[in-house]
């Protein structure tokens, strides 16, 4: 990349904070609020996503600072990061798993939160963790073209951002209606979280000239996929598939 492309990028770094913010509204209250009775497993989850985010907005400001040493160290850290979100995640599906079954013994408690929500969840987060890990694999194989490095990576943060945004969303949704419990549409919020979060990707695509880069096309296919969430949850043939393949 010569010295005007890097110049072009030189505040990618501070553009890359707004998701992180955005990530962490969305998942403040319900992460901190109940601190001390989370489970290890979603303790390590938020924190290695956290610092996920955290080297998308260091290391394009290591890359375009002349620190092009320290960039290449901590993208091999990084990888290692990259793993540990996505296993990470996959070993909390089976909370997903025992949810439907509360929800299904305990309506009551659960409202609006049926069980079909939690098996289109999981079904979704499948999808969002395989395009998390290509997109990862697709940075390392085109380490060497930075552009296509760069975008690959940063796609990542769209690809998983909905679990974290939607449920602050959907959180602040419930309040605003609370009066309705339980019949309140829990869909609405997490559409406009999608609309939001591709919002935020097409916008940075095109400030980026990335609009039809594969890597916009599979964060902008998955969050679309998610419209899709409560037809799946839905399917008995997924939640069949969803129980035989997620086993405690």
């Amino acid at each position: 990349m010569n010295t005007m492309e890097f110049s072009k990028y030189k505040s990618l770094y501070i553009w890359m904070i707004i998701p992180m913010i955005f990530m962490q509204f969305g998942i403040f209250e319900d992460y901190w609020s109940d601190f001390s009775n989370k489970a290890w497993s979603v303790h390590i989850h938020y924190w290695t996503g956290t610092v996920w985010y955290i080297y998308l907005i260091i290391q394009p400001y290591f890359a375009t600072h002349g620190q092009m040493a320290r960039h290449r160290t901590n993208g091999i850290i990084g990888m290692f990061l990259a793993g540990g979100v996505c296993l990470t995640a996959l070993s909390m599906m089976h909370r997903d798993i025992v949810t439907t079954e509360k929800a299904l013994a305990s309506p009551e408690q659960f409202g609006p939160f049926q069980p079909w929500f939690f098996f289109g969840v999981a079904a979704v987060e499948i999808v969002m963790i395989t395009a998390f890990g290509f997109a990862v694999i697709k940075s390392i194989i085109h380490r060497k073209e930075i552009e296509n490095h760069a975008w690959w990576l940063i796609s990542t943060v769209f690809i998983i951002m909905m679990p974290a945004l939607g449920r602050g969303i959907q959180n602040v949704y419930i309040g605003m209606n609370i009066k309705d419990w339980p019949t309140i549409d829990i869909m609405v919020p997490l559409y406009f979280t999608q609309i939001l979060i591709m919002g935020m990707l097409l916008f940075g695509a095109w400030k980026y000239d990335k609009v039809k880069h594969p890597a916009t096309y599979l964060a902008l296919g998955v969050n679309l996929f998610i419209f899709f969430m409560e037809p799946i949850g839905k399917s008995e043939a997924v939640q069949l598939f969803l129980k035989g393949l997620i086993k405690g």
